[in-house]
């Protein structure tokens, strides 16, 4: 029922705008039904009109007055009605399809455009390969549940009221006779339709998990094979994929038995229905032409009978999956935006100092990592961030830049509160420089100017100078029109970083964090990267977070976190001369470098 609710108001947002198409197509499947439903009628009136013109043949008295008019007038009916029928549903199914086409594409973007909305921790707390799945595997059981199913099932409901309503004019005692069983077939339909669908919804949830671990092992391919992990990573792969299979298999046994089931139904409804016609035939109650024609009729109807629910059993899987998809998709619809002040304060530079009062801080409840910390930078100074691995380092990028924010206490700059400024215009100036560099797919010049799209050649190649990545990238075949796809990984993670340092310079942050940029570098590197650091460093306030402590000598502040908590803090010099903890950590890196 939550599946429903939530299914329901997901297609609701996005099916509502297309409500001229669909009432063309519920217009059009009334018309398509009672063309259905009358068609029957019209062969029990060519069989009873033929009967009575072989019996008027047969008899001498009444042989030249015998007739075919009745029986061929019948028959032409018949076949028109088909015929419209076959039109009317032709029709339907074109609209259906450009409203199944329209709406997914509608889904897509609405779903990309919620992704940007969302705020950092719903990505932190999903998977990629659960994300992703969202968008393939999900829109594509919408998709063609809306293409196939949509229109069957709106059809398959008015022709299930349309038949009860013609098998009671023509004849309430076969009409009875006929939908007697229809207790049965629904206990039956809810029972297979309740267990197939928690084993479907399990399925989709199973396949997201398992695109999840595939998109990690992709990921990390280097590091298995270097550590010769492959049978491991198989071993994993096999769990998930034997996970999916059964919930699959399961799935897809309740879901299939239902088809045959509806069918037995359907021939024992028109086996029962031929005994009572031909008992009321036989017992005087009608005559031969006119219960043969009845006959006819109820046996269509008896075999037409169960067609919606077999319809929609055959369809239920594909039903299902498009349920489960709107309830995944609609459940990132609903997760809530990220936070933006209605009438934010613009920012747009640092005048005096930022501060962080008495900051606490949770990703989840009641676990806090940061207890009570305190910081003060003054404008242009460099403040690095050091502590072993958990103290809270990256966390305090995290909420410097509204990635998340303080459960209690508060930041501010120059005195201004950050959950009160303008989003937009904080982020525009503040430059981050993560531990991975990302680049997208494009040209080098591209990337650079990422996030500055209007930039000239002339900014791009000071930025790549800045960078020291310049000379690099002009001895490349293109240059600054060097192609970067998951296909060319031409660059090192050296060059990546650079790249990334110059894409952080070109939009001339006045805030600059650097969360590890020179970790996963050789020395030689370092130096570079230390180099352009330097750079961009220059004159701006500016936050580093490192493990190698000989990059971060020259900081006018050093803040020693250890478990949440601000243990130690001073120059370079004035920490060694403490000896306390960073000089701890100072003396045994030294010692193993």
């Amino acid at each position: 029922m939550k599946d429903l609710k939530s299914a329901g108001k997901f297609y609701y947002h996005y099916l509502s705008k297309y409500w001229k198409g669909m009432t063309v197509v519920l217009l059009l499947t009334i018309i398509s039904t009672y063309l259905q439903v009358q068609a029957p009628v019209f062969m029990g009136e060519a069989f009873t009109k033929l009967t009575e013109y072989l019996q008027a043949w047969a008899n001498p008295a009444t042989h030249a007055a015998a007739s075919k008019a009745g029986f061929y007038d019948a028959l032409i009916k018949l076949v028109a009605f088909y015929v419209a029928n076959a039109i009317a549903m032709l029709i339907s199914s074109i609209v259906i399809a450009r409203i199944a086409g329209k709406s997914t594409g509608t889904m897509r973007v609405g779903l990309f455009r919620k992704m940007q909305r969302l705020r950092i921790s719903y990505f932190d707390t999903h998977s990629d390969g659960d994300i992703l799945a969202r968008y393939t595997s999900d829109l594509d059981n919408i998709f063609n549940a809306m293409n196939q199913a949509l229109y069957e099932v709106m059809f398959s409901f008015t022709l299930f009221v349309g038949m009860v309503w013609m098998m009671f004019r023509q004849n309430v005692t076969l009409a009875w006779i006929t939908i007697a069983t229809t207790p049965i077939a629904v206990i039956v339909a809810f029972v297979v339709i309740k267990n197939a669908q928690k084993f479907v919804n399990r399925q989709q949830d199973d396949i997201g998990k398992m695109n999840g671990y595939i998109n990690e092992q992709i990921t990390g391919q280097k590091i298995i094979i270097t550590n010769g992990l492959q049978e491991d990573s198989i071993a994993g792969f096999v769990q998930h994929n034997n996970q999916v299979k059964q919930t699959t298999y399961k799935g897809q046994i309740w879901s299939g038995i239902l088809y045959p089931l509806m069918q037995g139904m359907a021939l024992l409804n028109t086996a029962v229905v031929i005994f009572w016609g031909s008992w009321y035939v036989m017992n005087g109650k009608m005559s031969l032409a006119v219960g043969l024609g009845l006959i006819v009729i109820f046996v269509q109807y008896a075999q037409q009978y169960y067609q919606p629910i077999i319809s929609l059993t055959s369809l239920y899987t594909m039903i299902q999956l498009s349920i489960t998809g709107a309830r995944r998709i609609n459940e990132v619809r609903e997760e809530p935006d990220e936070v933006k002040p209605t009438a934010g304060v613009p920012f747009s530079e640092i005048k005096e100092k930022i501060n962080l009062t008495d900051i606490h801080f949770s990703y989840n409840p009641g676990k806090e990592i940061l207890h009570g910390v305190n910081i003060e930078v003054d404008k242009g100074q460099m403040v690095a961030l050091v502590g072993p691995t958990g103290s809270g380092k990256t966390t305090v990028m995290n909420l410097l830049n509204r990635f998340y924010d303080v459960d209690s206490g508060s930041i501010t700059f120059d005195g201004q509160n950050i959950q009160d400024m303008d989003l937009d215009s904080l982020r525009g100036n503040v430059g981050i420089v993560l531990q991975d560099p990302q680049l997208f797919t494009g040209t080098i010049g591209e990337n650079i100017k990422f996030g500055k799209p209007d930039a000239s050649q002339e900014e791009i190649e000071a930025a790549a100078k800045q960078a020291n990545i310049h000379d690099f990238i002009v001895s490349l075949p293109d240059g600054y029109e060097t192609r970067i796809d998951d296909e060319n990984s031409l660059f090192s993670a050296g060059q990546k970083q650079l790249m990334s340092i110059a894409r952080t310079i070109i939009t001339n942050p006045k805030l600059l964090i650097l969360d590890e940029a020179t970790s996963n570098v050789d020395t030689v590197t370092e130096a570079q990267i230390q180099a352009a650091m330097d750079n961009v460093i220059a004159g701006r306030t500016s936050f580093v977070i490192a493990h190698r402590l000989k990059t971060i000598l020259n900081a006018d502040k050093i803040v020693v976190l250890r478990n949440g908590e601000v243990i130690e803090e001073g120059s370079h010099k004035q920490l060694l001369d403490e000896q306390g903890f960073y000089y701890e950590l100072y003396h045994n890196q030294m010692v193993f470098e």
